[in-house]
């Protein structure tokens, strides 16, 4: 049995500090036993002595400080794992949220988890199919990576981390593939799309769903990414399943970190967040990988609106550090209705070239990335300065390529939430844009593949 403490001195908003405890440990996991039966549960945040301060998960009005007791459990946050999650909707604790029975635990493990051992990873490789252009064939998505996905407020993240959930796919295998959803800090109509959303298409079977809404308290939203990973690495390393983990989104974490941080006073930094901040969404991140004798894997695509499209604010910053590049979603593209809104051009998978090429996508892959590229910055020049000069001041190519960045945006760019494109499709579109422009200009394929496939 726990020992009990009926020794509440004062609770302030979400702490609450209680006197001459003895033996807790920072992180410990504590239950308030209110008079009437009712539990409900507060972490540890830091031990003077024998005084220890609490933050409550749950709201503390009607807590009577005299008739309340409190005790602690042991151990950190935990969350019961098993297949059976596969399907399941939980909150930001891990309690089931979608009338379900709950989860008869194959394991118990501790949500904090472990970073994996540098020497014990192996190097990300295999391609990912999302069924997004402007993903697949230019910033590519591989087994083991973390990508994020940087976007406004406003604009349709949502939409595009529901589509990635539900078409992505590692081609030519049967292994098994499992997508595990963490919804940090959303509002309850964007909780209703996520699970409609899943449900209607059919990958609510092979997800595992977090909710964690904008109305529960700061320290779940702490907690629900690092449930979802635990979740992750129970299917990706116990059960050898290729785990894709989508989050979004990353800044209600960050901003539920300096809610926390400065209820316990700590000296900010950046613009206010703790100066743990890299730290702490490092130990996140570095979770995502593959290890070295196990077949499973954890893919990160963490989701993280910019506060005034601002890419040096502290968030993106950091997560550019840690992570292997940035799919960066435009106001501009989406104000012309394209969606995926995706702008090209400062988006950047570091990995690309790992999972390209013959006997993973097409030997065509890099030469034809390389020229959409080429000859979309091109464009992207020559239509700024036809908004300069005009027109008629234009070379004849350079109006060629002009022309090449409109239908590139039209057609390559938008394909909308709802259509799953395969590589080939997407790289038959490719050499069909480049048809665009004359062939002397293909410049950055190899002539034996541009014979080939002219």
């Amino acid at each position: 049995m726990y020992r009990e403490y009926r020794t509440i001195e004062e609770v302030a908003g979400p702490l609450m500090l209680v006197r001459d405890v003895d033996g807790v440990k920072y992180d410990e996991l504590g239950e308030i036993v209110m008079p009437d039966g009712e539990i409900r549960r507060c972490r540890v945040l830091e031990v003077n002595g024998s005084d220890v301060l609490v933050q409550l998960f749950e709201a503390s009005s009607g807590l009577n400080l005299e008739y309340s007791k409190v005790r602690f459990t042991g151990h950190g946050v935990q969350l019961p794992v098993s297949r059976e999650m596969l399907g399941r909707v939980f909150n930001g604790m891990g309690e089931p949220i979608d009338d379900g029975a709950k989860i008869i635990p194959e394991a118990v493990r501790d949500v904090n988890g472990t970073p994996i051992n540098p020497a014990a990873r192996k190097y990300p490789s295999e391609f990912i199919q999302t069924g997004v252009s402007t993903i697949d064939g230019l910033n590519t998505l591989v087994r083991g990576q973390k990508l994020p996905i940087f976007s406004g407020s406003g604009l349709p993240h949502a939409n595009l981390a529901a589509q990635i959930a539900r078409q992505a796919k590692v081609r030519g295998t049967d292994e098994k593939f499992a997508v595990v959803f963490a919804a940090i800090g959303i509002t309850f109509e964007e909780a209703d799309f996520f699970i409609s959303d899943f449900k209607k298409t059919g990958a609510i079977d092979r997800t595992v769903l977090f909710i964690n809404l904008a109305s529960d308290a700061a320290i779940e939203r702490i907690t629900t990414p690092k449930m979802a990973l635990t979740a992750a690495e129970y299917l990706a390393f116990d059960c050898n399943m290729h785990v894709l983990v989508i989050m979004t989104d990353i800044t209600n974490y960050a901003e539920a970190l300096r809610e926390v941080s400065a209820a316990r006073k700590e000296v900010p930094g950046r613009r206010g967040y703790p100066g743990y901040l890299y730290t702490d969404l490092a130990t996140m991140y570095e979770r995502a990988g593959r290890r070295e004798g196990s077949d499973g894997s954890i893919t990160m695509i963490p989701i993280l609106t910019m506060p005034e499209d601002d890419k040096t604010h502290p968030i993106p910053d950091l997560t550019g550090y840690i992570t292997e590049g940035q799919i960066i979603l435009s106001r501009d593209i989406y104000r012309k209705g394209y969606l995926p809104p995706v702008d090209v051009l400062p988006s950047l998978s570091r990995l690309k070239d790992k999972g390209i090429g013959e006997g993973r996508t097409r030997e065509d892959h890099s030469g034809t990335m390389n020229q959409l590229f080429s000859a979309y910055a091109r464009g992207k020049e020559a239509k700024e300065l036809m908004v300069v000069l005009g027109e008629s001041a234009l070379t004849p190519i350079d109006r060629m390529y002009a022309k090449f960045a409109d239908e590139f945006e039209a057609r390559y760019v938008n394909q909308g939430f709802y259509e799953d494109r395969t590589i080939e499709q997407t790289l038959d579109l490719g050499w069909e844009l480049l048809h665009i422009l004359p062939k002397s200009e293909m410049k950055r394929i190899k002539p034996a593949i541009l014979e080939k496939y002219w």
